[in-house]
């Protein structure tokens, strides 16, 4: 019987359930699933854990060469719990002879509607309403509403194609950048493509949906925050250093945008002497975009569902380095 680790998560109850009901999927695929949380990480009790495994189930801490070196003759499969994988050095697992996969689109739902949500309570400015009726002001914040609004969504895979499907009701035009987006494929989606300048003149808000990548590091700077509106908000759910937060602050305090949701930060935790703290029109959480129960089920789900068809020796889209064979 193939073995799965899995060291994801937190010894909380709901974690505790998802993962009896985890190792109950997995026997019906007639696979041993074992769960081995990592709070903190230690190298060495994974290192050991996925000798003894078939697969490993991996959360956001580095994998690279040092891990890949000692575990040869364990795990030939990783699976990154969510989509980002920017921590995982694919050249040294391919070395290895180690496959890596991504959970794509498990979550796809959880994060699109975190992205709404961020949009929403920056577009009503529900940070600065809740904090002064909490401490005993009774003032009136005057924000704006989505209907008919411009939105952009930068990427267009999975997530930014569930927000697109959450912004119906709000009859907004959509704007997309994405490069590999075609023509054909967006007038089918009815969305309309734009160079990324384009996206920031235009967008009443702005949500950021890309991997991070030296490409993307700084996509969004001062240039571009330059060109919103004063009214306009941005969301990013993706990665932090997708956005130049210096750059973001500024424009935050100054008042050159209205607002920013952020979920997500360059350095993590976030410093608790990080500028954005300060701000009224900041509207920061700690990376749980994608922390629903449906969600976290789902991605275990998807996983093991991997796992399952990785030793079955069926070929996957999920493989991100379909070179470890070599």
């Amino acid at each position: 019987m193939k073995k799965i680790v899995s060291f994801f998560g937190d010894r909380s109850d709901l974690m505790v359930g998802l993962n009896e009901r985890a190792a109950t999927y997995a026997a019906s695929l007639g696979l041993e699933y074992r769960w081995a949380p990592q709070l903190p990480f230690h190298e060495d009790d994974v290192v050991a854990e996925l000798l003894n495994a078939d697969a490993g189930i991996i959360d956001v801490e580095p994998y690279g060469e040092p891990i890949f070196s000692r575990i040869r003759g364990g795990a030939k499969l990783l699976v990154r719990y969510g989509v980002g994988y920017d921590k995982v050095d694919l050249a040294a697992a391919s070395a290895a002879g180690i496959a890596i996969a991504r959970t794509t689109a498990a979550n796809a739902s959880a994060v699109a509607e975190m992205a709404l949500t961020l949009i929403l309570t920056c577009r009503r400015r529900i940070k600065m309403s809740m904090s002064r009726t909490q401490s005993g002001v009774w003032a009136k914040d005057i924000g704006n509403e989505m209907l008919h609004t411009t939105v952009g969504i930068i990427g267009y895979g999975n997530i930014g194609r569930r927000l697109k499907k959450l912004l119906t009701g709000f009859e907004c035009e959509i704007l997309v950048y994405d490069p590999y987006l075609s023509a054909e494929a967006a007038e089918a989606e009815g969305v309309e493509p734009v160079p990324l300048e384009d996206l920031f003149r235009r967008a009443d808000a702005v949500s950021i949906h890309v991997p991070y990548s030296p490409e993307t590091h700084h996509l969004v700077g001062a240039r571009e925050l330059a060109l919103m509106k004063p009214t306009a908000v941005i969301v990013n759910t993706a990665r932090g250093n997708i956005i130049d937060e210096d750059a973001l602050y500024e424009a935050l305090r100054g008042g050159k945008i209205a607002g920013a949701g952020l979920d997500v930060f360059a350095a993590e935790p976030l410093p608790a002497d990080s500028p954005l703290l300060t701000l009224d029109n900041a509207v920061l959480t700690p990376h749980n975009s994608s922390q629903t129960v449906e969600s976290l089920w789902n991605i275990y789900k998807v996983a093991i569902d991997i796992c399952a068809d990785f030793f079955a020796g069926k070929d996957s889209p999920h493989i991100l380095n379909p070179d470890y064979r070599r």
